[in-house]
């Protein structure tokens, strides 16, 4: 009870006697950290030191977001699609179910939930329509750029 959602999930993952707790856990923390993921009037391109990150790491923001989108668009099933830093380097991640990049050792920095119920509603099963849509008016890159800081 005292302890934290990221305390609990590092400690119950790969764990199959915890694994109810585990995805319990992590998927409060990962839903939680999709909507922050988001604001209205997002999208657009970072700036600053998130920005230069994204460029150095994947030649530019356009070749951040085919990766992105292609990561996200070819996830079987149900899952996440994750901007991360470990070690100083970003990397784009897809972690299924309930799994979480934190339970690596990485740092994520946003993310976007591919799980059907995230779109479903508005966009039936044209996962890359809603995809397009967050890159381009949803995600919240302050959200993702105040991440790095504290990676940092």
């Amino acid at each position: 009870a005292e302890k934290s959602l990221e305390e609990i999930m590092k400690e119950t993952a790969g764990d199959a006697s915890k694994k109810g707790v585990f995805n319990n856990a992590a998927q409060v923390w990962n839903h939680t950290f999709f909507w922050s993921s988001m604001k209205p009037g997002g999208g657009g391109e970072p700036s600053g030191e998130l920005l230069t990150k994204i460029n150095q790491t994947f030649g530019s923001f356009d070749k951040f977001k085919e990766e992105f989108s292609t990561k996200a668009a070819t996830l079987f099933g149900s899952g996440w699609t994750w901007l991360t830093i470990a070690g100083g380097k970003l990397e784009i991640i897809q972690t299924g179910g309930a799994e979480n990049p934190m339970t690596e050792g990485k740092t994520p920095l946003l993310t976007l939930d591919v799980w059907e119920h995230a779109y479903y509603l508005d966009y039936q099963n044209r996962r890359p329509d809603f995809i397009k849509t967050f890159l381009a008016s949803l995600v919240n890159w302050d959200f993702a750029a105040e991440n790095l800081k504290n990676a940092s």
